[in-house]
């Protein structure tokens, strides 16, 4: 019988690779347990928006792009809770990757979208947060901290309002 042996080389050999790549845990700044990492970008309305403006409420930040099936899926849901939660202390922000603000001003009218949409347009933000597909949804408390991260979806609003329990008033 032959034995498969472990070399400690190999699994360091990996972990540079997974670095280099960008896939490794500690290079996603929206992870959970840690502050979200701050940032400014223009609105629709051309106005800057720094996340850090929403201190003190609780912050679902949606990363999607206009041709993603399951981010059209899941913008009426999101559309929804934030409706029934602005006033609770929740604040939905959504970035949009690289699109133009005619596409995404666009889109927003399709969907009936109220809450604050930002332009990504480099996409430094979401290489911040460790995006890496659409949609991801970070889930930041009023202290600034990520409680949960969401990769795909749709998300569905029971499935977003069950994530939110007990960080809003």
């Amino acid at each position: 019988m032959r034995q498969r042996l472990r070399s400690p080389v190999i699994v360091l050999a990996l972990a540079l690779v997974l670095l280099a790549e960008g896939c490794a845990p500690s290079s996603v700044g929206g992870q959970k347990g840690s502050v979200a990492p701050d940032f400014s970008l223009s609105g629709l309305d051309g106005a800057a928006v720094n996340l850090s403006d929403y201190r003190g409420r609780t912050v679902v930040l949606n990363f999607f792009a206009t041709w993603c099936g399951p981010c059209r899926a899941e913008m009426p849901d999101l559309q929804a809770v934030y409706g029934e939660l602005h006033d609770h202390g929740m604040v939905l922000v959504a970035v949009n990757q690289g699109e133009t603000r005619e596409q995404v001003s666009s889109f927003a009218r399709e969907f009936g979208l109220t809450f604050p949409i930002l332009l990504d347009q480099d996409e430094a933000t979401a290489r911040l947060y460790g995006v890496r597909a659409f949609p991801t949804t970070v889930i930041i408390d009023g202290r600034g901290v990520v409680r949960d991260v969401v990769v795909g979806g749709p998300l569905t609003r029971t499935a977003l309002r069950r994530m939110l329990e007990g960080m809003v008033k």
